[in-house]
C-alpha cells in the first residue's frame, strides 16, 4: 500500500483516503459488496476525484465500480502507463506507452465497448457509440502504425549500438529498482548531470555515457527502474530500452540499502526476476548497495550479513556522497578482466600515425617509441578490438605480436 501510495503521488495525486481488505476477488467489484459502499461512502467524505486500486480490475469490475461510487476507478497497471506519460520526454517512450495503452485496451476493448452500451460511466464516456467490432480493428490499426514506428527508431538505434562497439569500450548497464539512485550513481561515474528526483520513474528513455578509470575507457547505460508485478505488456513496450541491458558486458545492479532487509530481499528479487525475463541473466551482475550514508555501520554489517546468500557481488556504497566508488570501480576492472596485452609495429606514415592517434582514444595504451622511420605500440584492449587492430596493422604491413 505504501508503494501504491509513492506510485498516486508520482502521478500528481494527493492520497486523501485508503481501503484494504483481505479476501478472494468479488467478480463484481474486486472487492465485497459492504466494502463498496464504505468506499463509497468515503469517496463523498473526501470529495475523491478517483479510486486506485492495487489489484487488476477487469473492465465489469472498474464499470460497476463507477457506477456505484460516481467516479473512475483505475489499478495498478494504468496509475503505471500515466506516470510513463507524464514523465516521457522522448518520441521512443511516448510510442512504447502508446503501444502499452493500446494492448491493454485491445484485450478489453470488446467488453468496455459492450459496457459502455449500457450506460456510460466514468472511464467508460464516449465508448458507447462504437460498434464493438469497428472499435477492436480500428485499435489494432493503431498498434500496427505504432510498432512500424518504432521499427524504424529501433534500426537507428542498432546503428547507435554498432557505431559504439566500434570504439572498442566494454559496455556497462545499470539496472535497479525504481528509486533505488541509479541516476545518482550514473553522474558520480561519468560526472553528468542526468535528472535525478525522490519521485518514482525519473528514468524512462536510456542515456549512453563514457566513463574512465584506471586508464580504462567504458560505456556506462543509464536504464528505465523495475517495479514489483511490472507488467507483461510493459516490458515489451520497453523492450527496446531493455535491451540495451542485454547487450552489455556488465549489469551494475543498485539496490537501496537503506529500506528494511524484507523490502531490499523482495526487490532485489524483483530486480533478478526481471533481468530473466529480459534473457540477461547469463551477463555478470555487481551489486551496488547504495544509501549507506543514510544508515550507522552496525546495521550495515548486519544487513550485509543477512544478504550475503542473495547478493551477487555486493559492494555497499553511497552514490550521492560518492561513497566506496574506488573499491567498485575495482570490482568492475576484476569482472572485466577480459583484457589482452599486444604490441605491434607499423611503418612511420600520415597513415599510420592518423591510426596510432585513434588508437590512443580507444584503448589503454602502455607506450610507443619511435624508431629507424617505423613506430612500436604498446597496448591493452578487449579481445575483439584487438583482433581489429591487427587487421589493420596488417593492411600497413606491420607486425602484430600478442603478450
Amino acid at each position: 500500500m505504501e508503494e501504491l501510495k509513492n506510485l498516486a503521488k508520482s502521478a500528481g495525486y494527493t492520497v486523501v483516503g485508503k481501503i484494504e481488505q483481505v479476501r478472494e476477488p468479488d467478480s463484481r467489484y474486486q472487492i465485497g459488496a459492504g466494502k463498496v459502499n464504505e468506499l463509497t461512502e468515503l469517496v463523498k467524505e473526501a470529495g475523491a476525484q478517483k479510486i486506485i486500486f492495487d489489484n487488476p480490475l477487469k473492465p465489469v469490475q472498474a464499470y460497476n465500480l463507477a457506477k456505484a461510487t460516481g467516479v473512475e476507478s483505475i489499478d495498478r497497471f494504468q496509475l503505471i502507463l500515466e506516470i510513463f506519460t507524464r514523465r516521457a520526454t522522448t518520441t521512443e517512450a511516448h510510442l512504447q506507452i502508446q503501444l502499452a495503452r493500446q494492448q491493454y485496451e485491445l484485450a478489453q476493448a470488446k467488453e468496455r465497448v459492450r459496457l459502455a452500451k449500457m450506460g456510460e460511466q466514468p472511464g467508460f464516456m464516449g465508448l458507447g457509440a462504437y460498434e464493438v467490432d469497428v472499435y477492436y480493428e480500428a485499435v489494432k490499426k493503431q498498434i500496427h502504425t505504432i510498432r512500424r514506428k518504432l521499427k524504424k527508431i529501433r534500426g537507428k538505434r542498432l546503428i547507435h549500438r554498432e557505431r559504439r562497439s566500434e570504439l572498442g569500450f566494454s559496455s556497462i548497464s545499470l539496472a535497479g529498482y525504481t528509486n533505488a539512485g541509479k541516476s545518482s550513481l550514473f553522474n558520480a561515474l561519468t560526472e553528468e548531470k542526468v535528472p535525478v528526483d525522490e519521485a518514482l520513474f525519473t528514468t524512462l528513455s536510456t542515456t549512453t555515457r563514457l566513463a574512465k578509470f584506471s586508464k580504462k575507457r567504458f560505456l556506462l547505460t543509464d536504464t528505465v527502474g523495475f517495479i514489483d508485478r511490472l507488467p507483461l505488456t510493459l516490458i515489451e513496450a520497453f523492450h527496446s530500452t531493455l535491451e540495451e541491458t542485454i547487450y552489455s558486458d556488465l549489469i551494475l545492479l543498485v539496490v537501496d540499502l537503506s529500506e528494511p532487509v524484507n523490502v531490499v530481499e523482495k526487490k532485489l528479487t524483483v530486480c533478478l526476476e526481471t533481468i530473466e525475463r529480459i534473457e540477461a541473466l547469463g551477463i555478470p551482475i555487481i551489486t551496488a548497495l547504495n544509501k549507506i550514508d543514510l544508515l550507522p555501520e552496525t546495521e550495515i554489517c548486519q544487513k550485509l550479513e543477512s544478504l550475503e546468500e542473495t547478493v551477487p557481488n555486493p559492494i555497499p556504497i553511497s552514490a550521492l556522497h560518492e561513497t566506496n566508488l574506488d573499491p567498485l570501480k575495482q570490482e568492475i576492472l576484476r569482472l572485466l578482466k577480459n583484457y589482452v596485452r599486444a604490441s605491434f609495429t607499423v611503418p612511420l606514415t600520415g597513415e599510420t600515425m592518423s591510426f596510432i592517434s585513434w588508437l590512443f582514444k580507444r584503448a589503454d595504451v602502455h607506450a610507443i617509441e619511435h624508431k629507424d622511420n617505423s613506430a612500436h605500440v604498446i597496448f591493452e584492449a578487449i579481445p575483439w578490438f584487438a583482433e581489429k587492430v591487427k587487421s589493420r596493422v596488417e593492411e600497413f604491413s606491420g607486425n602484430f605480436e600478442k603478450a
